[in-house]
């Protein structure tokens, strides 16, 4: 009897050892989300506003009222906003202006990197401002051929302002606005 006590003891002791070793909790690393693209593929556009300009072939076009356009990534729940106005002896106005707007969000970015762009050929000179942190828009950019026309574009998303979160699809977009900028054409 004090054998079977002794095997029925060790066979428990045994089994407890075994099913309690388990691996230690270690928690998952991080990680992030991976978010492809395709490729950009611009297209010309062209309609009978006083400007014409390449736009990548994924983006939806709708024109709005007086040469105004909004672009639009419904993958990605963004929104370019292009607005057309004429120079009418207002040019400092004008550029006041799209100054002003793009420096409402230093509340909320970390930088502001400008980038000047002139195209003496085309006649087509502005500025892109690449906008970083959690602001409402990371992207603008004017363009003018400072007699006559005035272009401006910023990029919207439609959800809660997190950089990190929207990274990948706000240098797609920013690339894109870039594109439209340096193809700018005065008609």
């Amino acid at each position: 009897m004090f054998k079977k006590i002794i095997t029925f003891s060790t066979i428990i002791l045994a089994s407890f050892l075994s099913f309690s070793c388990k691996d230690d909790v270690v928690p998952k690393p991080a990680s992030h989300l991976r978010l492809d693209y395709p490729e950009a593929k611009y297209v010309g556009f062209e309609n009978e506003c006083p400007f014409a300009f390449e736009i990548n072939s994924e983006a939806v076009i709708k024109g709005e009222k007086d040469c105004g356009f909004t672009i639009t990534y419904p993958k990605m729940k963004a929104t370019i906003y292009l607005t057309y106005k004429p120079v009418n002896n207002n040019i400092a106005k004008l550029l006041r202006d799209a100054q002003k707007l793009t420096y409402e969000h230093v509340i909320k970015a970390d930088d502001i990197l400008e980038q000047p762009y002139l195209n003496p050929t085309k006649k087509v000179y502005g500025m892109f401002y690449q906008v970083d942190g959690n602001a409402a828009t990371n992207s603008q950019f004017y363009a003018t051929d400072s007699t006559k026309h005035f272009v401006t574009g910023s990029v919207y998303f439609y959800a809660k302002p997190n950089f990190d979160s929207i990274m990948p699809a706000a240098s797609y977009v920013r690339n894109d606005m870039q594109k439209l900028m340096e193809t700018l054409k005065w008609k």
